[in-house]
């Protein structure tokens, strides 16, 4: 038998999504250059300031990635459990060792040297969880496994969130996605979307009224239910009766209210809940009467969306950190507090602003330079793209950053088997909702929550992580291709 010569890694590598590594690496620590450079004390090879400890970071991060593809494929499914373990165990100890920073627990210090073990688990989460999804036999729409894929998940998210590092643990929400790809149903996608919008409106609106002083944002929220819950029951049957007819009685009942309004208090929120109690009620009838589960279903989403309406005013006041309120009702225009909460994405929005089309040029940014705007360097730092770099380059960079996420999840459909699939879809999702929270927080339609932007924003953990997280993917596609 004729021997068969192995194609080099160097071959095998995705080099479009390396080259695209490489440029976000590289603008990434430029950007950083800009953000934090001093002209009179430290220049930007000096290993005491920010500029020259993330070459350090960059150059370790190439050590990285060597050592990284020179392992074999193999070795990151056999030891998926151990990283996972090993993570979770880093978690627990940063809860009880870490001091405190900025209000949270997330920095274990070791010396001169900081790491956030938060930003190491996103790999080893992805890792466990392609693990156990490429098992065989495995079916993901089980009970038993959909406990188990969520408590890989929940899990370093609990412990994230006890460390009071909100931001890291929202990042693990993008896992979801993945399980979307493989199989999960979209009802439960439907319920986080739905979830979210509720809670948003509740609060927006809650402070509105409408009618005999009836909370307008409340009487929205339960029409919005009534609403999914009648396209739902549609769903359930395309030829749907049921869906016509609670769309008919929700119609007159609500036009019916409005013009007794004119000469009698009408309470709209009330008319909401018993519209909801009466299609709770036929819901029970029509899945008893058709033996169909999928009416249940409908109740159960419709009874927890009305459950959790009347929990989110609790679990605002009483569960989030008085920041985190401020900040969401900054979001939201709730408040005004230029000087408080609302400062560093006003500042942010300002220092992009002025960088207008082509921006004032590298290590020319006022706004920067005068240090107007807080984390510049680190959880802000698109502003200074936006202000040195202008509209054009800012757009190069959203642009990079679409062509390498949209890279990633073309790669991960073309992977043979379910563990570098799982993982692909992993990393690509982790990607994206890093982007679209900090490019949102920074542009003020997203909370300051607090997470890096990846490649650039300032840190040796973020960069490492992000890094790992990547080149453990391009070294299973590699492999995908040796064979």
């Amino acid at each position: 038998m004729p021997y068969k010569r192995k194609t080099s890694i160097l071959r095998c590598i995705d080099w479009p999504t390396a080259l695209l590594y490489l440029f976000m690496v590289v603008a990434g620590w430029f950007t950083i250059c800009g953000a934090s450079y001093e002209y009179e004390s430290i220049g930007l090879f000096d290993p005491s300031g920010r500029p020259g400890s993330q070459l350090i970071w960059i150059a370790l991060s190439f050590a990285i990635v060597f050592i990284i593809l020179m392992l074999d494929a193999d070795f990151f499914s056999v030891f998926a459990y151990l990283f996972y373990g090993a993570s979770v165990l880093l978690l627990i100890a940063t809860i009880f060792l870490a001091p405190d920073i900025k209000g949270s627990h997330s920095w274990l210090v070791l010396g001169p040297l900081r790491i956030q073990p938060a930003e190491f688990a996103k790999f080893a989460t992805a890792l466990a969880l392609a693990k156990v999804m490429s098992s065989y036999g495995f079916q993901l729409m089980t009970f038993k496994n959909v406990l188990r894929v969520f408590a890989i998940i929940l899990l370093p998210l609990a412990c994230i969130l006890l460390e009071k590092e909100t931001g890291s643990a929202l990042v693990y929400l993008a896992f979801f996605l993945v399980l979307y790809r493989e199989g999960m149903s979209g009802y439960v996608l439907l319920a986080g979307l739905s979830a979210i919008t509720f809670f948003v409106v509740s609060l927006k609106f809650s402070d509105t009224l409408l009618g005999a002083a009836t909370p307008l944002g409340e009487w929205l929220v339960l029409l919005l239910i009534q609403i999914i819950a009648i396209v739902l029951v549609w769903l359930v049957r395309h030829d749907s009766f049921p869906a016509k007819l609670l769309l008919y009685l929700t119609a007159g009942a609500y036009l019916a209210a409005y013009a007794a309004s004119f000469f009698v208090t009408v309470n709209f929120v009330w008319i909401a809940l018993g519209l909801l109690a009466f299609t709770g009620g036929y819901l029970l009838f029509l899945a008893f009467k058709a033996w169909n589960a999928r009416y249940l279903l409908v109740l159960l989403f419709a009874t927890l969306s009305t459950g959790f309406l009347y929990s989110v005013d609790y679990v605002f006041n009483n569960v989030l950190e008085p920041h985190q309120q401020t900040r969401i009702k900054v979001s939201l225009g709730l408040e005004d507090d230029p000087g408080g909460a609302g400062y560093n994405v006003n500042q942010s929005m300002i220092a992009i602003g002025s960088g207008g089309l082509y921006g004032k040029g590298f290590l020319n940014g006022t706004q920067t330079k005068l240090k107007y705007v807080p984390e510049q360097d680190t959880d802000f730092i698109f502003c200074t793209v936006g202000e040195e770099e202008g509209f054009i380059g800012s757009s190069l960079v959203l642009i990079a950053y679409a062509l390498f996420i949209i890279r990633l999840f073309a790669l991960s459909e073309k992977q043979d088997n379910t563990f570098a699939r799982v993982y692909g879809y992993s990393v690509a999702s982790i990607f994206f909702i890093h982007l679209i929270i900090n490019i949102g927080m920074v542009i003020g339609i997203t909370p300051v929550i607090g997470i890096p932007l990846p490649f650039f924003s300032y840190g040796g953990s973020s960069l490492w992580g992000f890094t790992i997280l990547l080149f453990i993917f391009l070294r299973m596609d590699a492999a995908r291709k040796e064979r």
